[in-house]
Parts: C-alpha cells; sequence; structure tokens
C-alpha cells in the first residue's frame, strides 16, 4: 500500500487511486448478511426458490451487501496518509445498484479520488468515485461518491 502525506493527496484528484483484489462473494457470506441485516428474501437465501422463480436463476448478493464490501476494498487499495490518525465514513451521493450478480460471483473495487478539501483545522474531506465491478459482466454492480474525512492532528496541517 502507498504511502503519502497530507500534502500529497491534492495531487491526486481526477486520478484512479487503485483497484482492489477480487472477492468471491459466496452464499454463506450472503446468509451471514442476511442473519445479520434480517433480509431473508428468498432471491438471497434460498437457492432452489431462487432458481425456480427468479429472473436471475439462483440466488444474488444484498445490494447492501455489495456496498458494505466497499470497506475492507478501500482499505486494500486507498494510499495510507501519514498524518492521518483516524478515518471517517460521512457518507454517499448518488448510491446505484447497477446490476445484481450471482452468488459465487467475484467483484472488486475501482476508486478514483474526485476531491479532497480541508475542513476545519483538522479535518480532510476526501470524496471518491467508486465502481465495483463484476468479473467477466460489463456491467458494475455498484456505482457511488463516497465521502470520508481524514482526521489528523492541526499541527500537521500543510
Amino acid at each position: 500500500m502507498q504511502e503519502i502525506s497530507l500534502a500529497e493527496v491534492s495531487r491526486l484528484v481526477g486520478q484512479e487511486v487503485g483497484t482492489s483484489e477480487w472477492i468471491t462473494v459466496d452464499q454463506k457470506i450472503i446468509n451471514l448478511f442476511a442473519d445479520a441485516t434480517h433480509d431473508h428474501q428468498f432471491i438471497h437465501v434460498d437457492p432452489e426458490r431462487a432458481a425456480a422463480e427468479s429472473p436471475f436463476g439462483g440466488t444474488i448478493a444484498h445490494g447492501f451487501l455489495t456496498l458494505s464490501l466497499l470497506s475492507v476494498m478501500n482499505f486494500s487499495v486507498m494510499p495510507k496518509i501519514r498524518e492521518q490518525t483516524m478515518g471517517i465514513n460521512y457518507g454517499f451521493d448518488r448510491v446505484r445498484f447497477m446490476s445484481p450478480f450471482k452468488t459465487g460471483s467475484r467483484v472488486r473495487g475501482r476508486f478514483v479520488l474526485l476531491d479532497c478539501r480541508f475542513r476545519a483545522a483538522s479535518m480532510l474531506v476526501t470524496t471518491c468515485e467508486v465502481t465495483v465491478e463484476i468479473e467477466n459482466e460489463n456491467k458494475p454492480a455498484l456505482t457511488a461518491n463516497w465521502i470520508a474525512i481524514v482526521q489528523f492532528d492541526p499541527k500537521d496541517r500543510p
């Protein structure tokens, strides 16, 4: 993982900062997510019924499971900022679930830094365009603009 300084972050605006490794989303992961969120819709957790009654031919991952995988994808590709003391999720703009994907598919995240700006004495707000790609598919599973806050000691501000 690349390490950069606060002063260097702005140079990455407009650039792809990384693409994560592929993650296989199997039925076990989907079932665990269903248990955690109480979303046991048959299209996610019942392979036989989903094959017989859905247009997908089997179970599919939850859209919110896909969204939740952004954390692990992000940690694997985003540059480490030396002065950072903490990272905070601020939210998302324009989250779109573009295409469902079948259980057993592999997905990965592609991150482009759209913007960064200092806020207050000890915060840098970053916005990344994130695309979750499905292996061997043209249409992505998800697109979103992810806003995060990089917290740092004010004495480290460039």
